[in-house]
């Protein structure tokens, strides 16, 4: 049995039937509708020419709506959604949408290739953005245009337009006929689709599997332990628009209400593993401030609205930004097979270069991230080097956890851990060796950073040497020491341009 792929498009209800499940919404889009307005540039998510608008109904019963990249967001992951285009925005008579009457009036366009994306993603930021509140301020909306990399016109008319399009008479969404179409498209069970294998790589058919409840996820796990678990396609849509995989059966998460949930109780904040990466970053936040920037230069806006915490983690590269900060913390993952559930540190979850902790038909249930309060005197920081600000990929990242006693002095607890250092996810332990127990002073930490040598034997690649992995280490456990000692901490401007030499 296969039901097909249903979704709401340009004011009615479309389905999809016998293309392939790796099928994308842009390829759909381009080759199947004809809404050629959608661009593809770099078909990895990194450009932002196929920005499209995905809309979904609230637990409150409104519309929520995010910006995402359609050239890694595989069709069937639309069912029971919206799907918003650059040619929905048209008026009566064909007239211009505020964003882009900003943009003409800005003169925010060049060759044009690139605008629908920006369109788009304003677009989204007008949409979502209360009508009582005063516009947004420049940082929202450049981080609102964070995954639409091309500036053939510069900066300062893009920035221009996000503030001008809030000057005219407002264009909201009439969302009524599309809630109402929402609900009837919601599905009870799960979804199954049977889609003709487009990879050539001996499968007749592949299955798309969407459970609706943490019981059907498990179960279909089970029956499918070698079927690959797709969260927001953030990594899974490059392996099929990049290498050309076959992907053989998947099992979606992201329609599964128990794990798009954040609860917390005193000790633990529980993020579910579907929570996309911008919600659980919010949560995140709202414990651990300093973990901002981590946030800010966490790829771009669509890749936070569709990727999502659990897939981050479970992928495990080497170089994932999430990883090092959650490690600091002591994060432990909730892992299910079937009515079974265990809990594991994230620092014990990686085994290897792409290989993990998981048993066949196991499978990430939940994050589960200490709280603040739960351990006074603690001071967390993230760092991340990279070639560009935005949406780069990290030649080291790391995470660094002290608690301290109550003048700031002495250190209770040690937990520091890199990205880009090492084949996995790693922590430090010769460097934490030192600090245990140790005063949080200039002596203590010229140790650390002498251990790290014992801890890390870094590659060269593209992205980095292995002696500049290594001093950068070195240096920015030097920063969180001057950002975080007891006397005469230095601020961010400060911190810039200071730096340790031996």
């Amino acid at each position: 049995m296969t039901e097909p792929i249903r979704f709401y498009h340009q004011g009615a209800v479309r389905e999809v039937r016998d293309l392939p499940l790796t099928r994308t919404v842009l390829q759909y889009l381009r080759e199947d509708r004809h809404c050629t307005g959608t661009k593809e540039g770099c078909a990895e998510g990194d450009c932002g020419a196929c920005t499209v608008v995905v809309g979904e109904l609230a637990e409150d019963g409104g519309l929520t709506l995010r910006a995402v990249n359609a050239c890694i967001q595989l069709l069937p992951t639309l069912d029971g959604r919206a799907l918003f285009t650059v040619e929905d925005l048209a008026g009566p008579k064909q007239t211009l949408h505020p964003v882009q009457q900003a943009l003409v009036e800005c003169h925010a366009s060049q060759c044009g290739f690139c605008t629908p994306g920006f369109v788009m993603s304003l677009w989204a930021l007008y949409q979502n953005h209360d009508t009582q509140a005063a516009p947004p301020q420049r940082a929202d909306i450049e981080d609102a245009l964070s995954g639409n990399l091309c500036r053939c016109t510069g900066y300062r008319p893009l920035i221009e337009a996000g503030q001008r399009m809030f000057e005219y008479p407002r264009a909201p969404l009439a969302c009524a006929p599309i809630t109402q179409a929402l609900r009837g498209l919601s599905r009870d069970s799960a979804l199954r689709y049977r889609g003709p294998d487009a990879r050539g790589a001996g499968y007749a058919h592949t299955e798309f599997h969407a459970p609706r409840t943490l019981a059907e996820l498990a179960a279909l796990r089970l029956a499918y332990p070698a079927a690959r678990i797709l969260g927001g396609g953030t990594d899974v849509g490059l392996w099929v628009t990049k290498q050309f995989r076959a992907l053989g059966d998947v099992i979606y998460t992201g329609q599964v209400a128990e794990l798009r949930r954040i609860a917390s109780d005193a000790e633990t904040l529980v993020i579910g593993a579907a929570v996309t990466l911008e919600h659980a970053y919010d949560a995140l936040l709202a414990e651990y401030p300093a973990l901002a920037e981590l946030k800010r230069r966490f790829a771009s806006l669509p890749i936070r609205n569709a990727g999502t915490l659990g897939g981050n983690l479970a992928n495990g590269s080497p170089i994932g930004d999430s990883m090092p900060a959650l490690i600091a913390l002591n994060t432990q993952l909730r892992l299910r097979r079937g009515e079974q559930v265990r809990t594991l540190a994230l620092d014990q979850f990686y085994l290897g270069y792409q290989k993990n902790a998981l048993d066949p038909g196991e499978f990430v249930e939940a994050v589960l991230v200490p709280r603040a309060a739960s351990r006074p005197g603690l001071q967390i920081r993230s760092y991340k080097l990279a070639k560009r600000y935005d949406q780069d990929i990290s030649a080291v990242c790391a995470g660094f956890a002290l608690r301290l006693d109550a003048q700031g002095t002495q250190i209770i607890e040690a937990r520091l851990a890199f990205g880009g250092m090492a084949a996995i996810p790693q922590r430090a332990r010769h460097a934490e060796a030192t600090l245990q127990g140790a005063r949080w002073d200039e002596a203590s930490v010229q140790y650390a950073m002498a251990a790290l040598e014992l801890d890390y034997t870094p590659l060269s690649d593209m992205r980095a040497s292995a002696d500049y992995r290594l001093r950068a280490a070195r240096n920015l456990l030097w920063r969180y020491y001057l950002e975080t000692r007891a006397e005469a901490p230095l601020t961010a401007a400060e911190l810039n341009v200071y730096a340790y030499r031996p």
